[in-house]
């Protein structure tokens, strides 16, 4: 009886021992998966329950993973209550001479800034048709950016390699994107030419390898450099190299480009087959004949920033191509005041150079921009709902591409419906090259317009007396641009 009653009591120990120990199993690998799921990792449980909360063989899944995995998303996404029913006429429109064409090239904003000077000559002297050479103001925007670039390794050639502006300019040594400052620049030091006084070539409709030969010369010339400065290099040693980097980086230009003309001889044709005297320019005699009176401190740029305060100043540092010229500054305001300009400026017949983020919701077969013209989050059950601020800081959207901002729609009390660009892709893009784009969509997706002073209100003015506030090159808000 005795041994009995000992045999039970040891049973019962050892029960509750094992159940002592299985709990303890069991906090084990309770805590194991808490580890894996909190350090980050994709462990098998957190896989499966992935996995689970797509269930492949569902009838209405197995029809998109077919159709989604074969076609373009937009075909898919594209709402049919909104595309292919854009009127394309407008209330007030800017008396504008017909599309260009950049090709493949980064030049838009060279385009747009040409495109706005363009009618007033083809008017002035009643011609059929008229353009600029962008090829002209192309090889001297790269030879003022390869200064630009080479001056700034001069200055910065004390700092370590690792500090973040040196990072930056090596990163980035010359593009052949810009905005209107960098056009304002050009103009201003290098006048105009016509379009056949220097064509284009290959390279400047097709900037990417000569970009590429440039930069990777650039780079080399810029440890050169800073080579020099640990020798303790005077600074007129410094600029002596410089120049002699810069024959170099001319050469390649005048290869690819042609060289640019320092006179000629030029006279118009009307559209009657009329000729005028046949005159010898200057290509900064040549702008002035043709603009007496056009002054680049007259346009003020307007900047539509949510994530920054409105009513301030801004200045990007080393955001130019000219090294005296200016930089990229702006006023930023709520889209409210820039579309009131923007409509005063329109009627009264004037273009303006704007930017955008022109790859978002654009429907290139009917030469729309509407936020609903592409359906996203019925095709994939999600939601896409940063606002405009969120873009921009996480770097979802930002100014990506330069038009002229042309024309307006409104309602019955004058207020805007709808607008339309004239770009520089060619007559086959988009409605005849124009493209329209409702007043909800330049909310979310234009960024800056450029207006003559003469349509600003005083205290729109006045903000120009701040100290601008500086932001660096590499700031979210400007790596996209062109």
């Amino acid at each position: 009886m005795i041994l009995r009653l000992t045999l039970i009591f040891l049973f019962l120990q050892s029960k509750e021992i094992i159940m002592k120990y299985s709990v303890f199993v069991f906090c084990l690998l309770i805590a194991a998966y808490s580890i894996a799921q909190n350090n980050g990792q994709i462990s098998e449980t957190r896989l499966n329950e992935i996995r689970r909360s797509f269930d492949k063989d569902l009838g209405h899944n197995k029809a998109l993973i077919n159709a989604i995995s074969a076609n373009d998303i937009n075909s898919l996404a594209i709402n049919r209550n909104v595309c292919g029913k854009a009127e394309h006429h407008f209330k007030y429109k800017v008396d504008v001479k017909g599309i260009t064409d950049q090709k493949s090239s980064g030049r838009c904003w060279m385009f747009a800034g040409l495109n706005a000077l363009r009618p007033t000559v083809i008017s002035e002297y009643e011609l059929s048709s008229f353009e600029f050479s962008t090829n002209y103001l192309f090889f001297w925007d790269q030879f003022e950016k390869s200064n630009l670039f080479l001056e700034s390794i001069i200055k910065t050639s004390a700092l370590p390699e690792d500090d973040r502006m040196v990072e930056w300019l090596f990163k980035n040594p010359i593009g052949d994107g810009g905005v209107w400052n960098s056009f304002a620049n050009l103009v201003e030091k290098y006048g105009v030419v016509p379009s056949r006084i220097m064509p284009e070539t290959h390279h400047s409709e097709n900037t990417g390898r000569m970009r590429q030969i440039l930069a990777t010369k650039l780079r080399q010339q810029g440890t050169e450099l800073r080579e020099l400065a640990t020798k303790n290099a005077a600074n007129k040693d410094m600029q002596k190299a410089k120049t002699e980097m810069l024959k170099e980086i001319y050469r390649i230009l005048a290869l690819c480009l042609g060289e640019p003309p320092t006179s000629f001889e030029y006279r118009f044709i009307n559209k009657k087959g009329e000729a005028n005297n046949l005159e010898t320019y200057t290509p900064q005699s040549f702008f002035k004949k043709l603009f007496p009176d056009y002054n680049t401190d007259d346009f003020v740029m307007l900047m539509n920033d949510p994530s920054r305060e409105y009513y301030k100043l801004y200045e990007i540092e080393l955001d130019r191509n000219v090294l005296e010229g200016k930089n990229w500054k702006y006023i930023n305001l709520p889209n409210s005041e820039i579309k009131k300009y923007a409509v005063e400026s329109i009627k009264d017949n004037e273009a303006m150079y704007a930017s955008c983020d022109v790859g978002k919701f654009l429907s290139k077969e009917d030469g729309t921009l509407d936020v609903d013209n592409y359906d996203y989050e019925s095709l994939f059950g999600i939601t896409l709902d940063m606002d405009k601020t969120r873009r921009i800081k996480t770097f979802a959207s930002g100014s990506s591409h330069a038009m002229l901002l042309i024309a307006v729609d409104t309602d019955k009390e004058d207020k805007p419906i709808m607008w339309q660009f004239e770009n520089s892709w060619g007559s086959s893009h988009g409605h005849n090259g124009y493209l329209s784009f409702t007043d909800e969509w330049f909310d979310e997706y234009m960024f800056r317009v450029v207006v003559n002073k003469k349509y600003l209100e005083t205290k729109t003015i006045k903000i120009l007396e701040q100290e601008p506030i500086i932001l660096p090159p590499w700031d979210p808000m400007f790596l996209m641009d062109e």
